[in-house]
């Protein structure tokens, strides 16, 4: 019986670690779309085209159509997705204090179609 209990423990501390790498995990992806929903919205309030927009996402679902092996494949569209955000010109061009001023008035959280 004793034996047993040890099994059940050794698998509830096996569980337990893959739950809290899960929870890294997720966390991981809820920080990394709230970085891409602000830049979004960012993008929206410096009316951004939507034919613009189309194109960083279709390229970004283009670079991404063959998974990585290794790497989560829902991770690496967002990321993708960020960095194709954060290199759009219209945002490269949009001054500092703009975008900080802009950012911290708004919900990020937000994004009115």
């Amino acid at each position: 019986e004793l034996q047993q209990k040890a099994e059940e423990t050794e698998l509830l501390k096996m569980e337990l670690q893959m739950l809290e790498t899960e929870r890294v995990r997720l966390s991981l992806v809820e920080e990394k779309l709230m970085d891409v929903l602000q830049l979004l919205q960012q993008l929206r309030d410096l009316n951004i085209s939507k034919r613009a927009l189309g194109k960083i996402l279709l390229s970004t679902l283009e670079s991404c159509r063959d998974p990585q092996p290794g790497k989560a494949h829902l991770f690496e569209v967002l990321d993708t997705l960020h960095r194709e955000l954060t290199a759009c010109e219209l945002l490269q061009s949009q001054p500092v204090e703009k975008a900080q001023s802009r950012q911290s008035l708004s919900n990020p959280l937000v994004i009115s179609c």
